[in-house]
């Protein structure tokens, strides 16, 4: 009798299928106003799991979870095995500026990825993951009227990846993505009276993106140590940017809007006016005993030599070089035994200069992250829980303060695809 595959290969496709379509039409709240500023709050291709060990993964090689920070790790997978992981995520954020406070609640699917062999020394990988989210809306009283800024969206990258292993401890491996999505950001000016003035930026993304990674293992009897190094070159990007003007007339008894006249003041190629810098990522992991690994990473953009064009009516976003420190641990004490035992138990934490600032003032992010794996019965399939305290806070002048604390819930599935069980 065959080990019936074909089945569950039917419906793991379909539901990636309907994952990719919510997620890409999906706009992505954050719940931060600072995701106003730039393309948004950068997203790092953190799995589930790896969110729960503070988004490391430079150095990270597992055959049983996908690491897409460095796409050398995929040739760690056995040639009998296929993984699909799908990730999930809840939110609450709490925002104080002065004596003003607000709570938001958000949440949604954040990435699916697929890992499988290549032959004995090649494996793949191919995934829909988030680039970057904006999701904010703030307004304030003036004199003699009103205004209000919002928006919404995101850029998230399709992605295929290969790797191999030329030699025995070091693999190579590269992502080419697929970059794509929209953000728009609204200016309403509501002077006292019945008219409403409308400035509406899109900024549209279509493009590619490239990711080399490296990673060398070294064996110290029971244990490893291995390095990881990740480069993205730098480019310009390609799609389109404009903004558009709606005159709107108000009507007090209904509540409601009319668009009197819609006029594009300004457009743009993005080509010329808007890019990112390179980024490099460095990472070094131990493995003790097969029951605990630690792993710290590194990771640096110089995104104050990329370009963000002002345009009409909205002011352009002052760019910052982007460093970031993050570490993490897991343990899992035995692979075989009780549920206790074979369970996986993650620490982490991380601290960050983001890549925008307020005037004057940096962004500092940091965060403490906490989680766990649960074995599914009769298989290697693994249900990742996590937790995630993060804050987020300008300096050196104190401005708007941010706490986010967000659960994560990951299912990575471990299938043997490739093997046939007969009964003579």
């Amino acid at each position: 009798m065959r080990h019936n595959t074909l089945s569950t290969l039917k419906s793991l496709v379909a539901t990636a299928m309907i994952a990719l379509f919510t997620l890409s039409a999906a706009a992505q709240d954050t719940g931060s106003a600072y995701s106003r500023l730039g393309y948004g709050l950068l997203r790092n291709n953190a799995t589930s799991m790896q969110r729960q060990m503070g988004s490391v993964g430079y150095a990270m090689r597992s055959g049983r979870q996908i690491n897409v920070l460095n796409p050398a790790s995929y040739a760690a997978i056995d040639s009998m095995t296929f993984l699909f992981d799908m990730g999930i995520d809840f939110s609450s954020t709490s925002m104080a500026e002065g004596s003003v406070k607000e709570n938001r609640l958000g949440g949604g699917l954040d990435y699916i990825t697929m890992q499988f062999p290549l032959g004995k020394y090649m494996g793949g990988s191919v995934g829909l993951v988030p680039f970057s989210s904006v999701g904010y809306s703030f307004g304030k009283e003036l004199e003699g009227g009103s205004t209000m800024r919002q928006g919404n969206g995101g850029l998230n990258q399709l992605y295929l990846g290969v790797s191999g292993r030329p030699f025995n401890g070091f693999t190579i491996g590269a992502n080419i993505s697929y970059l794509f999505g929209s953000i728009t950001h609204d200016v309403q000016t509501t002077p006292t009276g019945n008219t409403t003035a409308l400035f509406e930026q899109v900024i549209e993304v279509r493009d590619y993106d490239l990711t080399f990674g490296a990673q060398y293992g070294i064996a110290l009897g029971r244990d490893n140590l291995t390095l990881g190094l990740t480069y993205s070159p730098s480019k310009a990007f390609l799609g389109h940017s404009w903004v558009t003007k709606y005159d709107m007339t108000n009507d007090v008894n209904t509540n409601t809007n009319t668009i009197q006249a819609d006029t594009v003041v300004e457009r743009v190629s993005m080509r010329h006016h808007f890019s990112r810098p390179e980024t490099w990522g460095a990472g070094i992991a131990y493995n003790w005993h097969q029951r605990l690994n630690v792993e710290a990473d590194f990771t640096y953009q110089p995104w104050g030599k990329a370009k963000y064009f002002e345009m009409e009516n909205f002011s352009g976003t002052r760019l910052a070089d982007r460093w970031s420190a993050n570490f993490g641990a897991e343990y899992t004490h035995a692979r075989r035994g009780n549920y206790l035992s074979v369970m996986s138990w993650r620490l982490g934490g991380f601290y960050s200069r983001d890549y925008v600032m307020v005037g004057d003032n940096h962004i500092r992010d940091y965060g403490l992250t906490a989680g766990f794996g649960l074995p599914a019965p009769n298989g290697k399939t693994m249900i990742n829980i996590g937790f995630e305290w993060r804050h987020r806070q300008a300096y050196p002048q104190a401005l708007l303060t941010e706490n986010h604390f967000t659960v994560t819930l990951g299912i990575n599935f471990n299938e043997m695809w490739f093997f046939q069980r007969r009964i003579n």
